[in-house]
């Protein structure tokens, strides 16, 4: 079996160099690949897939019924700024992997988190006050930061092949060349065969070929005000986190965009009303009584100008 899968991962890079010289973009790539793997039979059917739903119907449908846990799924951030958004989409697939079932014996597994140095450095480590708050179990959750991307790779693969973790997460920052569809191809063979998940998280890059099932653009989207006992929504206040998703990788012809927000008490996501544009809070509904008087310095309406004068320039 080693030889076959040899053979086929360095298919994999020849069409990948080729396609490169060629100039062809990233949606062009991944069907040259969807189609290798449909030729060579390695297209896995949805009967008897592990799957996680996110408990979403429209998303759900979307996906074919959830996520899986035999392969990789990619959440990607345009900017190393909106990093806290893929993060944080990550980290809440993660909970929501350890909610699935309780009783399950894979539920008292843990969680590895595989850092990228430059991404830590801009965006933090976890912060095990911050994870347990976010619905995951601090004492369940292991942390690495290789110093090299190799090194890094390496690890994801051992990680995944050993099926100790209930789910691996590895960042990687931008679209590095030593990271291409070869590699990418090699940890979702390592992931089908132990039927563990890969979660790819990729900060600050583009899209490109890969082999992960789905692959997710994550935007950092504001709360929700949370109501008051009495009905009523209180301005300003903290919600759960919100985030904007674009499904970019999928069986579906459209690009397909929700907005969830995750509550860490329940480990569930929730829909958001897209109906309005969430930047722009209803004020009606945020603050009741007699609305608030105009700030003399930042008119809420534009007054009309009245005669003008010219006057000669001085030089």
């Amino acid at each position: 079996m080693a030889q076959p899968a040899v053979a086929r991962e360095r298919l994999f890079a020849l069409r990948e160099t080729i396609a490169k010289l060629e100039g062809k973009p990233a949606p062009a790539l991944a069907a040259a690949e969807s189609q290798a793997l449909a030729e060579s039979g390695l297209v896995a059917k949805n009967e008897g897939v592990l799957r996680l739903p996110l408990g979403i119907p429209a998303l759900d449908e979307a996906i074919d019924g959830g996520l899986p846990l035999d392969g990789i799924t990619e959440v990607r951030s345009d900017l190393l700024r909106e990093a806290g958004a893929g993060s944080g989409f990550v980290l809440a697939l993660a909970a929501a992997l350890q909610r699935q079932d309780e009783e399950n014996p894979n539920a008292s597994l843990p969680i590895l988190w595989i850092a990228d140095p430059v991404s830590t450095m801009e965006a933090g480590e976890p912060y095990a006050v911050g994870l347990r708050d976010f619905g995951l179990k601090p004492d369940l959750f292991f942390y690495a930061s290789p110093r090299k991307l190799e090194d890094a790779l390496w690890l994801a693969e051992a990680a995944v092949e050993s099926g100790v973790f209930v789910a691996t997460i590895l960042e990687v920052r931008g679209n590095p060349k030593f990271f291409g569809l070869t590699e990418s191809r090699r940890l979702s063979l390592r992931a089908k065969t132990s039927k563990r998940p890969l979660f790819l998280l990729r900060q600050a890059g583009e899209e490109e070929a890969s082999s992960a099932c789905f692959r997710f653009l994550a935007v950092p989207a504001p709360a929700q005000a949370r109501p008051l006992p009495d009905g009523t929504m209180l301005g300003g206040s903290i919600g759960n986190p919100a985030f904007r998703l674009t499904l970019e990788k999928s069986r579906n012809p459209a690009l397909l965009s929700f907005l969830l927000e995750w509550n860490p008490h329940d480990r569930r996501f929730f829909a958001v009303s897209q109906s309005a544009d969430p930047r722009l809070p209803d004020e009606r509904a945020a603050h009741s009584g007699a609305p608030f008087s105009t700030s003399p310095d930042r008119p809420d309406r534009k007054k009309e100008m009245g005669a003008l004068l010219a006057f000669a320039r001085t030089s």
